[in-house]
């Protein structure tokens, strides 16, 4: 009964951190973070809805972002692209996404930089969209810059080309 308690606690401690920063804390100490940092490789545990969430910084906008191999180009909400002061523009031609709840349109955008632990990536390309309501993916035209990514034991392991330039 005792060890029951004592993990439905762990489990709710990793739920509830990224909403309550004080759970977030006690989470750091009893080390079951969900995202770290070991050496310069970002380790990200699955989430108990089977996916990796990242936490970035999309121009110095702080962000949860869904990481997703499947899309091809990194997309955030209309919300985030606003916060970061990121210019969507309407292309001449519509960008019509074909996503996995049908075709949306988007408009496009670049990030200037992004934050994600030890990684930093520029000048990154992104597609801007109210359709993703508050939902932001990290895509392949990210991961792609990474020397490489991994899956080991339900940790995501993303492993920056080195070594990573930060500006000031």
């Amino acid at each position: 009964m005792t060890l029951a308690l004592v993990g439905l606690l762990f489990v709710a401690i990793g739920q509830r951190s990224q909403f309550d920063p004080y759970l977030g804390k006690i989470a750091k100490l009893l080390r079951i973070e969900d995202q770290t940092v070991v050496g310069g490789e970002v380790r990200i545990r699955m989430s108990p809805d089977g996916h990796f969430w990242a936490r970035a910084r999309i121009d110095g906008v702080e962000r949860r972002l869904l990481i997703d191999s499947g899309a091809t180009i990194t997309a955030i909400s209309t919300k985030t692209a606003d916060a970061a002061g990121i210019d969507a523009r309407t292309s001449v031609v519509p960008i019509v996404l074909q996503t996995a709840n049908g075709a949306i349109p988007a408009q496009s955008g670049r990030i200037g930089e992004l934050k994600l632990g030890a990684i930093v990536a520029r000048d990154l390309q992104v597609v801007v969209s109210p359709a993703f309501g508050d939902t932001n993916v990290l895509g392949m035209n990210f991961l792609s810059r990474l020397a490489s990514w991994r899956v080991e034991e339900n940790v995501l392991i993303l492993v920056p080309h080195h070594p990573q330039k930060v500006a000031a």
